[in-house]
């Protein structure tokens, strides 16, 4: 009797070691999911005002387009705001484009009249023009034809950082990957520069014939990581309206993040979670085989 109790007390020991490795992990999981998503939403943002910004700057101060040395997005608590900024060494800003967040890109106000960098820009404009610096020199940046690399800035309290997304050239393809992340000291100063995407990915937001294209997939070799990443999640934002998916997944080895087009929510599940889930929907409906 006394050895019976001692397996069955050992048995509830281990049953309860392994729930708590199980809670342990979707602990785990769970606060990436909300990293990614916080960081892939900030990213967003930022690219959103430089886009519609972009638009504004062409089409209303056509003179200054020659004079700009580029450009460069961040936020406030109630604004998005797209900065353009002069060449040379001591560089001014040529134009403010504000909008609300609404992301209504015609919610703007646009101030043309030249000032001084804050300190905050010239923190921004720094990492731009260091970013650039480097993505001209180091073989690591890859440029394809059809597309454009995209420098989006960012300054954070707990670092300073620059993400660096390819874009289409052309309609009616979304890019994944050939993406890339530079981090930075308080000084500007580049201290990592990392590859994010093993490789590029190209997919149709339509279909061909017109019809739609509710759910789409790329893959995550390990060089990539376990989850969806933060441009992934800036990436399916950015482009969302001119598609028809509703779903987009990022499978790994180990997990399978989805992305809910309509709901704007990322759910990871283990790759052991996702099987069963399979499993247990095949068995409910073998029909559908």
């Amino acid at each position: 009797m006394k050895k019976k109790l001692t397996l069955i007390i050992l048995h509830l020991i281990c049953a309860a070691k392994l729930f708590a490795q199980h809670d342990a992990v979707r602990e785990a999981i769970d606060r990436a999911t909300d990293s990614i998503q916080t960081e892939g939403k900030a990213l967003y943002r930022s690219e959103w005002a430089s886009w519609y910004g972009t638009d504004v700057f062409l089409e209303k101060c056509p003179a200054k387009k020659a004079l700009s040395g580029g450009y460069f997005s961040y936020e406030t608590d109630d604004r998005l705001i797209n900065i353009f900024f002069s060449k040379g060494d001591k560089p001014v800003v040529l134009a403010s484009i504000s909008f609300a967040k609404d992301f209504n890109p015609s919610n703007y106000k646009l101030d043309t009249i030249p000032r001084q960098l804050t300190k905050l820009e010239q923190s921004y404009h720094g990492l731009r023009i260091a970013a650039a610096k480097r993505m001209s020199t180091d073989t690591i940046f890859k440029h394809y034809k059809n597309s454009s690399l995209n420098i989006i800035p960012m300054v954070q309290k707990e670092a300073k950082k620059v993400y660096v997304l390819t874009g289409p050239d052309i309609n009616g393809i979304v890019i994944f990957g050939n993406d890339y992340l530079m981090r930075f000291d308080d000084n500007n100063q580049i201290t990592s520069v990392k590859k994010l995407h093993k490789n590029i990915i190209s997919i149709q937001a339509k279909a061909d014939t017109g019809a739609a294209i509710n759910t789409t997939m790329h893959t995550h070799l390990p060089e990539s990581g376990d989850f969806m990443s933060a441009t992934d999640i800036c990436t399916l934002l950015l482009y969302e309206n001119s598609t028809t998916w509703t779903q987009h997944y990022v499978i790994s080895k180990n997990d399978v993040s989805i992305w809910d087009c309509k709901k704007n929510i990322l759910f990871i599940l283990t790759m052991e979670a996702w099987n069963k889930i399979n499993a247990d929907q095949k068995a409910r409906h073998p029909d559908k085989q």
